[in-house]
């Protein structure tokens, strides 16, 4: 796998951007330099998010989302980990 997020991934399985193995690995997203973790959808390329909007649903059920735009830094959350730099224990 690379170590590049895609442009654009969706948590909804409806949607042609879901990608299950790329949701597993775990992907985290800054916007406009903050940690995200309610994120629904985002667009890079687009500069843009969908987070929910409350407890609120849509006649299917599925969540209402308000689209948010700004700097947006998709990352894998595996390849965050600091490396240990401790001394000679």
């Amino acid at each position: 796998m690379t170590d590049t997020p895609p442009d654009r991934l969706s948590l909804n399985p409806r949607s042609p951007h879901f990608n299950a193995d790329l949701l597993q690995r775990g992907v985290g997203i800054r916007f406009k330099g903050q940690e995200r973790t309610n994120v629904e959808e985002y667009s890079v390329s687009e500069g843009w998010i969908r987070v929910a909007a409350g407890k609120s649903l849509d006649r299917f059920g599925q969540p209402m989302t308000v689209k948010l735009s700004g700097a947006v830094e998709p990352y894998f959350q595996d390849s965050t980990a600091e490396p240990d730099e401790g001394g000679d224990d």
